[in-house]
């Protein structure tokens, strides 16, 4: 009961060949799609970490800004990530000086509260400094971090850091008593 195939050898190896290739190309067409729908959540979830670092920087919780940026550039690393970590030390600092500048030390001893509070403990065991040596500590240790960062950013892409920094250039022209509040919409954070 041996059938005989109508199809020869060569035939059925040509056949089979294209039959691979075409599942071959299905599963890579599926694929499209998973890979795509990654790279959406993987924006979301960055544009997430900066929409929140915007929310922070609006409020002065300075720290969590500087957290959240942390965490896109831990997530998804880049020039951009590292230039928006080094405006928001840069922010911070603004903000420093402008409260220097009103001689208000209660709000710098309360963004140096913000700065070092983490947890509950921190209620009722506050890190107490001196509101105008915690300016200088503070005003240090933004520069040390910020000079770190832009270097980084530098490293990747100087060209795309310089474009970056003349937009925030522009934003704090327009925004002289309050930029550190918020980001150049260009951004689109």
């Amino acid at each position: 009961m041996n059938e005989v195939s109508c199809i020869l050898w060569p035939e059925r190896y040509v056949i089979r060949s294209w039959f691979f290739i075409l599942i071959v190309i299905f599963c890579g067409m599926l694929e499209v799609p998973s890979s795509t729908a990654k790279t959406s959540k993987g924006q979301a979830v960055a544009s997430t970490d900066l929409a929140r670092a915007k929310v922070f920087l609006q409020v002065g919780d300075y720290r969590r800004a500087v957290e959240a940026c942390q965490r896109n550039i831990d997530q998804y690393p880049s020039v951009e990530a590292y230039v928006y970590l080094a405006y928001v030390y840069q922010a911070t600092d603004g903000y420093l000086a402008y409260l220097a500048k009103q001689e208000d030390y209660v709000k710098v001893e309360q963004l140096s509260l913000n700065l070092t509070a983490r947890e509950v403990i921190d209620i009722i065991d506050p890190p107490n400094v001196m509101a105008r040596m915690a300016q200088e500590l503070i005003h240090e240790g933004l520069r040390q971090q910020f000079d770190i960062t832009s270097s980084m950013a530098n490293r990747l892409n100087r060209a795309r850091t310089d474009e970056l920094w003349l937009q925030q250039s522009a934003w704090r022209k327009v925004q002289p008593d309050s930029w550190w509040s918020g980001v150049p919409k260009q951004w689109q954070w």
